[in-house]
Formats: structure tokens, sequence, C-alpha cells
């Protein structure tokens, strides 16, 4: 299967034996011989992984009565820069029975055994140099210049991936009561909140609101229904809301071990790829480690996404105009927020959009006419 960002953009199986697109605007903006010529790629690497298994077998001493899985993943990363996308890191590796076995270093042009039984296929990949100079070659620049077009042609897809919300009633078992439901659907990213109130107070489940979580469509967007059943004599005000948001940014402070000191910090969270410029700034002009500024660092939250934040002293009465400009190339996103003297505990600024570009690709690496074996 191909993957962009995630998402599965096209797929190959022995038993349909055709390389199908699975978003419509790959469908739409790739022409007929294209898919043509990825189905005799997957073809050509089907039997590529019925030779190399029994390579491997063999070379472990494995008999056929256990199942044994051969893994190939490949593909990029890359960022949007003054309109072009640019190579962040490139990965080729395999697995075998769920075990890293090898992987191309791009940076050095090397392949690395990952276990004792790859130091084989190691040393015969390596003196094949014009598999090395393709495979980095591929990474570099071909599986660049692929995400680039596709991020373009799925774009209208993601601006148009937010949520669309219904709100509706229906009758249920109980004649006297009404089942009012909040339906989101359409939306990427995954993560969402909804609430359903009752005279702007939120229902909880102590409430009878039943939720049915995030699901998908099958679309690979998704989405989520939360209900409650109300009495049709109820004349309250009953309303949904749904936020959706794809990275948050917060500016708060909190207190220090010094009394006449607050500390500010900054913190961006949600993005991907995980290349971001984070500024403090007191009228204008970025403070620097020099000012007292202290940077965690752009870290892996557990979601596959990242943050940093930055943190400052100043003092409680500095009346100075403090702000955090965070800004993210490869979503074109660029905001300022300021800090409100008035509310210091408050966390401040939300925004959305942010999206990576992964593209991961499974694609034949084909060396003189034939693929080479693991031998």
């Amino acid at each position: 299967m191909g993957l962009l960002n995630g998402r599965m953009i096209d797929y190959f199986d022995s038993d349909n034996q055709k390389k199908v697109p699975k978003q419509a605007w790959m469908k739409e903006r790739l022409p007929a011989d294209y898919w043509d010529k990825g189905t005799q790629s997957r073809q050509s690497k089907q039997q590529w992984f019925k030779v190399n298994i029994d390579i491997l077998k063999e070379r472990m001493r494995q008999n056929d009565t256990d199942l044994h899985v051969l893994q190939w993943m490949h593909g990029c990363e890359g960022e949007m820069k003054d309109g072009e996308m640019k190579f962040i890191r490139g990965f080729n590796m395999y697995g075998y029975d769920g075990n890293d076995f090898l992987s191309f270093d791009d940076a050095n042009g090397v392949w690395v055994a990952l276990t004792a039984e790859a130091v084989q296929t190691k040393r015969k990949w390596d003196g094949v140099q014009v598999l090395k100079e393709y495979t980095k070659g591929y990474l570099e620049n071909e599986c660049i210049d692929w995400l680039g077009k596709f991020i373009d042609y799925g774009q209208k897809q993601l601006e148009d991936a937010i949520p669309k919300v219904h709100l509706f009633a229906k009758n249920t078992t109980v004649e006297a009561n009404i089942l009012l439901t909040c339906l989101a659907t359409g939306f990427l990213p995954k993560e969402i909140t909804l609430h359903m109130k009752r005279n702007g107070r939120i229902l909880t489940e102590a409430d009878g609101v039943v939720s049915s979580g995030v699901r998908p469509n099958g679309d690979e967007t998704f989405q989520r229904r939360d209900s409650v059943e109300i009495l049709p004599s109820d004349v309250s005000n009953f309303t949904c809301e749904v936020i959706h948001l794809a990275s948050k940014v917060h500016l708060f402070t909190k207190k220090t071990k010094v009394e006449a000191k607050i500390l500010l910090t900054c913190l961006a969270t949600g993005f991907l790829p995980k290349n971001i410029t984070l500024n403090m700034k007191m009228n204008g002009s970025i403070l620097t480690e020099a000012d007292g500024v202290v940077t965690s660092g752009v870290r892996p939250n557990g979601d596959e996404t990242f943050q940093r934040q930055d943190s400052v002293e100043i003092l409680q009465s500095d009346l100075s105009n403090f702000t955090c400009e965070v800004i993210h190339q490869a979503s074109n996103l660029h905001v300022e927020e300021e800090w409100d003297h008035k509310v210091p505990e408050a966390s401040r600024g939300i925004i959305g959009g942010v999206r990576g570009f992964v593209l991961g690709i499974l694609l034949t690496v084909m060396v003189g006419g034939s693929a080479v074996c693991l031998v």
C-alpha cells in the first residue's frame, strides 16, 4: 500500500493483482498508464518476495510448517519551503518475522545489517554501487517529487475535511421521550471534541449522554455521534458544540521561586512535521538565551505529532507587550499570540491546520532488469 501522512492512497494484494487508488483525487489526477505501470511493478515485487522469503527460511533453517513474514517499507519525509517540497529524510528498511532486518543509511549511502543473518545481504548490496546510488537518488529526488505532487493533488480533500454537523431528533421506545442526536462527520484528523449542551451546560454520561466515539467513514475521514433522550415538553435550549483542531498554541504563566517573578511559557503542540520556529518576543524584539529563554526543543507527543515549549522569567510588574510567534512552514502557518496580563493563568490562542508531509510508497528496486535478491 501507499501511504500519505498515514492515510492509504493506493493498494495492491495478491487476490486482486491490481494497483488501485484509495482516494478519489488519486483516481482523478493520475492517468490509466500510471496504474498499469504500478500494477506491473507490484506484481514484479510479489515474485521478489516469494523468492526471498524462501532464501531467508533456508538461511535461518526454518521449515514450511510455520507462518513467516517479510516486510519492506520505504518512503520520504519533506517540508514545503517557498512553494517547493524539500527533502528532510528518507527511509528504506526490511523486516522479517516482526524484527528489523536491514535498512539503508541514506546519509552515508550504505546498507546497515540489523541482525546477524542480514550481514551477508549487506555485504552483497554494498558491493552493488548502482543499487546504492539508485536507492539514495530515489529517496532524495523521485520520492520527494511524488510527495509534492500528491500533497498538491490531495490539498482540496484536506481543506474540505472539516466536520459537517447535524442535530436531529427521533422517537424512542419510550413514548414520552425523543432522542436528540448530534452527528459530526467527514473530518480529518480524527481528534475532535463534541459537547451536547442544555441551556449552555455540558451534558455528561450522568445526564444520559451516549457516544459512539470516533469511528472511520469509508473515505478515510471520521465521524462521531452523541445522543441523549429528552422529554418533548422540554423547552430548554439544546445545542451541539464541535471543536476540531489539528494543532494548539498556549501562552500561559506560573509562579517561580522568586516571589516578584513569574514564568511566561509558550507551548506549541500537535504539529507535524517537526520543523517549527518559535519566538518569544518583548515589545516586538525576539528574546534569546541571553535574555533567559529556556527551550525544551522539539519533542514527540504520543500520537506521532510533536511539541515545543519555551519559557522565560519576567517581573510580575513588567507591563511590556509579550507575544509568542509560531511559524510552521509545512502548513503555511504563521501566528503570533499576545499574553493578556489580566488573565495570567489562562491558556491563550488556538490554531489549527498543521499538517505533516510523509510519503511511503512501495515500488520495486530494479537493477539490470531484475530485482536484487537477499543472498
